[in-house]
């Protein structure tokens, strides 16, 4: 029904009439049952289906804030996965983040981090049955591989993710003492492809800078793409909300992945493309400020 009705009413007139019949949860819910009916039948997907369709497939939502728990239930289903081992910077309270469902419904350890006390405490209690240790503790490039040596992790880990919306660029470049399989990292979609970042600042805090300039903050798809060659990656994907980028490692990649540039890759933010306006509308508020280019 709502198909039809949106071929036969001027659109203004279905989104006013969808809007009060048809409440955003049950949207929703139509979107994950979808997606959960693709995923679970990608095994009759053509050889010629491309990677980006295939990773849209597999988008899926338990407690990641986009499709990412999908994305990663399908690069492990593909790579496998060595000792069900995480590091996450940047989760808030630890109910909406990337490594929620692996170590909930999954059974991985690993080390969550977040500055505010307060979200720490609450995931703490949250994550007191599970093989987590959430720590509280603004990271920055000096300290970064002690915050994580100190917590017992090093060396070949599953998982990498970083969204801190701010130094991300500059925290990935750092970190030395763990070699992640896998790698996913918020990326600012404003900053369309130009190869840019924030410069690193080591109290740069996306909570003071986001009254003011709400845009400026993190790392363009372009500029982690670049450091992830250095590092012996590959970008395989990013979600089509335009905010997650992941990143394989070079020989595990190999035979299961290939190679995207940022250009097949890069989703634009769908809210801020109705909000604000294109790319560049977007990059218009902020390119007076500070970045460095990669």
């Amino acid at each position: 029904m709502k198909n039809f009705l949106k071929r036969i009413l001027p659109t203004k007139i279905f989104i006013y009439i969808r809007d009060i019949f048809y409440p955003e949860k049950i949207n929703l819910i139509e979107e994950r049952l979808s997606s959960f009916f693709v995923t679970q039948n990608q095994s009759i997907a053509s050889p010629n289906l491309s990677q980006k369709t295939a990773f849209r497939n597999a988008e899926f939502k338990i407690y990641s804030k986009h499709g990412c728990d999908g994305i990663l239930a399908y690069i492990f289903s593909k790579i496998g996965v060595k000792n069900h081992t995480f590091v996450e910077i940047g989760v808030e309270d630890g109910q909406e983040c990337n490594t929620a469902n692996l170590s909930r419904n999954y059974g991985w350890q690993g080390l969550m981090v977040d500055a505010n006390k307060e979200w720490i405490r609450k995931a703490k209690n949250l994550y007191r049955e599970y093989k987590v240790k959430a720590v509280a503790g603004f990271v920055t490039a000096e300290n970064i591989n002690q915050l994580i040596q100190d917590n017992n992790i090093k060396g070949e880990i599953d998982l990498l993710s970083i969204d801190i919306d701010g130094n991300d660029f500059w925290i990935w470049k750092a970190i030395d003492v763990i070699n992640p399989r896998v790698v996913v990292i918020e990326y600012n979609a404003a900053f369309g492809l130009r190869p840019i970042t924030v410069k690193y600042n080591p109290e740069f805090n996306y909570q003071e800078t986001y009254k003011e300039n709400p845009l400026y903050s993190g790392v363009s798809l372009a500029a982690l793409s670049k450091l992830a060659k250095k590092k012996g990656y590959h970008l395989v994907a990013c979600d089509t909300h335009g905010h997650d980028a992941f990143f394989v490692k070079k020989e595990v990649a190999k035979g299961k992945f290939a190679e995207l540039s940022p250009e097949e890759a890069f989703y634009p933010n769908p809210y801020n493309l109705k909000e604000i306006g294109s790319i560049d509308e977007q990059f218009e508020r902020i390119e007076h400020l500070h970045f460095e280019k990669v």
